[in-house]
């Protein structure tokens, strides 16, 4: 691909090519005036010292626990499923730690979407970078396992800024407001991204021309585009794309972990050794390995996962529903 030139637009990259997405007048119309109050709020909160957004976010994000009740009521169920060795009231503690992660990531995101370089480097430390360094240098292609922890977006702008720019899958969010925002955020340190319905040639290209590439791949995605492999003993329908890029790409495939750090310290961002050996023959076997891999991590931070998403809404066939509101349904 030709040089991607980064301004005050955004670029996405679509089967391969570039297209800029500049500014839509239909953007300002009335309609989107509280929209633009959001972002005006969440920009205004990003110039504030990082410990006193810490401090608002999380105070914020532990009164979210009680008032927002179905999802406090997802998360205690997912960690019922994932920490059946804790008691009911360390989970309910735990699940507030939670939420006061939650707060602190959404109290942030105008530092992501306006933060120099600078300021991004006094917030993140990387921790074994030499691990993905290696990589890059030698020429070998690395895919970037980036599991959901609540720390993804700092820890993605700690990536694009301090260790290599990068290309994303991306899917367009319903208000072009904040969807402009997010998207200038994680493309103005000169990453792209590829449409997530799109042609994926393109995005393989990429890779294997040595464009690191992040893979989120730890969601629910029903029973068409999911395999069931186990993620905390219990099937999880879990996309099995990772084998399937690795296996094209011949890439490396490092796991990458954003953590808060505490009392608004700012953020580490892990990487792990490689997984090896991967990808092998059976794309099923390789995605229970790396539901495996992740789980093994959330373990070791449990309160920064993303537990609010309901992990395992899609059952196999002919297994009861584990939510409540979908046993009601």
């Amino acid at each position: 691909m030709g040089r991607v030139l980064m301004s005050s637009t955004s670029s996405r990259i679509s089967a391969g090519q570039v297209r800029v997405i500049g500014s839509d007048a239909r953007l300002f119309s009335p309609r989107y005036w509280p929209s633009w109050l959001a972002v005006g709020l969440f920009r205004g909160l990003g110039l504030l010292p990082y410990p006193i957004i810490w401090a608002l976010g999380t105070g914020v994000g532990y009164l979210g626990y009680w008032l927002a009740g179905s999802r406090r009521r997802v998360g205690l169920r997912n960690l019922e499923i994932c920490f059946g060795d804790l008691t009911p009231r360390e989970r309910r503690r735990l699940l507030r730690r939670h939420f006061g992660y939650l707060g602190e990531a959404a109290f942030g995101q105008g530092l992501i979407w306006g933060a120099s370089r600078r300021r991004v480097q006094r917030l993140v430390r990387v921790v074994n970078r030499e691990r993905i360094d290696a990589c890059i240098a030698s020429g070998r292609p690395v895919i970037v396992l980036v599991p959901h922890f609540v720390g993804l977006e700092l820890g993605g702008a700690g990536f694009t800024a301090l260790v290599h720019s990068g290309i994303y899958m991306y899917q367009r969010l319903r208000d072009p407001v904040i969807d402009a925002q997010i998207l200038g955020a994680r493309t103005r340190f000169g990453s792209l991204s590829v449409e997530r319905q799109g042609d994926l040639r393109g995005l393989v290209r990429q890779i294997k021309a040595g464009t690191p590439f992040f893979y989120l791949p730890d969601q629910n995605v029903g029973l068409r585009d999911g395999v069931f492999v186990p993620f905390c003993g219990v099937a999880a329908s879990t996309v099995p794309m990772l084998s399937r890029f690795a296996r094209l790409t011949g890439a490396l495939v490092i796991p990458t972990y954003a953590r808060y750090l505490p009392w608004g310290r700012g953020l580490e961002l892990i990487f792990d050794p490689p997984l090896e050996p991967f990808p092998s023959a059976d794309s099923v076997a390789d995605t229970a390995y790396m539901n495996q891999v992740i789980e093994a991590r959330v373990r070791t931070m449990p309160e920064q996962y993303f537990w609010v998403h309901r992990r395992f809404k899609t059952r196999p066939k002919g297994e009861p529903p584990i939510y409540a509101d979908q046993a009601r349904r």
